[in-house]
């Protein structure tokens, strides 16, 4: 193989390899819409989910709010419920926001949920859609943290 040719392979092998890594990990940073999409989301999480303040993480929120966990209702008004239960049921209930990929219009956050201090909690993907800087679509897989594990490595 040419020199120009081997060079040529190399580069194309860097660039495939950097697409493929998460942010933050040697990956350069999306653009400025997709860390402001970032932003949107880790304010709406801590708004909503640790400080339980339905009105201020609304405003994150597009025209219409798709909810694709099978137990939570459509709507920032299913969203304003989700929050009231949160703070009736479990006021002291934390989730630590442990590393954040954006992906396009996706944010995706990997998450130790806590309901109940001294539990051990969940881990949790939240994959979120959003239209000009507004969330409009929710997913969720919540897997409970075990008390034994088969390996050392954690879930986080």
């Amino acid at each position: 193989m040419t020199r120009p040719r081997l060079v040529a392979l190399l580069a194309a092998t860097a660039l495939a390899l950097a697409a493929c890594a998460p942010m933050g990990a040697g990956r350069p940073a999306g653009s400025a819409q997709q860390e402001a999409n970032r932003q949107a989301v880790l304010a709406f999480y801590e708004k909503g989910l640790n400080q339980k303040d339905a009105d201020a993480a609304l405003q994150y929120l597009g025209p219409r709010y798709v909810q694709h966990n099978p137990t939570a209702p459509d709507g920032p008004e299913g969203f304003r419920q989700f929050v009231n239960f949160l703070r009736e049921k479990f006021p002291k209930s934390h989730s630590e926001i442990k590393r954040s990929f954006v992906d396009g219009d996706h944010v995706i956050l990997h998450v130790h949920s806590v309901r109940e201090p001294g539990t051990r909690g969940n881990a949790i993907v939240d994959i979120f859609r959003l239209e000009n800087g507004k969330i409009v679509e929710h997913w969720d897989v919540v897997q409970p943290i075990p008390e034994k594990a088969a390996n050392t490595n954690t879930m986080f």
